[in-house]
């Protein structure tokens, strides 16, 4: 019977062949330095206001990417999910595992889903009119704002957001709307903190019943020199799987945003 060829088989065709095919490359290279193209970046002035209003633009989205890692950290429910799970990891004193990377990539996608009505309400309200030209720029953050305002003023606690208005002298908004966005991130913020670790509590909770058991039982036995931990790690993860912990974890936290 034929056999079909793997695709490590192909991945190791492909790299002879470039192998073999570089001293055909370097061979017919030209003699002269100046024949090979390069690259020229030119900094200067410029008479024409749309270059210079167009450079600004481009400068100021290459800031607002990089401020986008605090955007997904402060305005969605990714600091809840996260923390949560890092205080899972550490109850079950696994060390390591699962990796940061997998936590951070659950965290990510349970962001995407949680906030994926709130996304849609941007996308429709002013991604598209902005796209179509129905909306100026300016117009369509303003309606990009809304959204994430009524999700962050849903799990912001009043007592939280009455600690910033006061702070500033501002009196109580009488809508959502009126919230304004440097306000209503950090009563968001510390809201979202509380709650997660009110949920980190009760995950660590029953898996320091049995560390405490373990530690009773091997000091009774007069093994003093045993770890508790590492009799207690089977007993945990076997628990946690007995429960379906993972399912529990994720079911707590996405009902935490209905």
């Amino acid at each position: 019977m034929h056999r079909r060829t793997g695709p490590w088989a192909i991945c190791f065709l492909f790299v002879s062949l470039v192998f073999l095919m570089t001293p055909s490359l370097v061979s017919s290279a030209p003699d002269d330095p100046s024949l090979v193209p390069g690259i020229n970046l030119n900094i200067g002035s410029s008479a024409d206001p749309a270059n210079v209003f167009s450079t600004v633009k481009i400068i100021l989205a290459l800031t607002v990417l990089s401020l986008a890692p605090a955007f997904l950290i402060l305005l969605t429910s990714f600091t809840r999910i996260v923390i949560v799970l890092s205080f899972l990891r550490t109850a079950l004193a696994t060390q390591q595992t699962p990796p940061n990377q997998v936590l951070i990539g659950l965290a990510l996608f349970l962001t995407l889903f949680i906030m994926s009505p709130t996304l849609s309400q941007v996308n429709e309200q002013a991604l598209q009119p902005y796209l179509q030209g129905k909306m100026t720029q300016s117009q369509a953050l303003t309606a990009a704002v809304g959204p994430f305002k009524t999700f962050m003023a849903k799990q912001t606690r009043e007592k939280d957001l009455k600690l910033f208005l006061d702070y500033r002298g501002q009196a109580k908004p009488a809508n959502i709307a009126d919230i304004p966005l440097s306000t209503l991130v950090p009563a968001f913020t510390i809201s979202e903190l509380k709650t997660a670790f009110q949920m980190g509590f009760m995950v660590f909770l029953p898996f320091l019943v049995i560390d405490m058991i373990v530690a009773s039982a091997l000091m009774a036995m007069g093994m003093m020199m045993v770890p508790p931990v590492m009799i207690s790690l089977p007993f945990k993860i076997l628990l946690f799987v007995l429960v379906d912990g993972w399912y529990l974890v994720v079911e707590s936290l996405l009902k935490s945003y209905q």
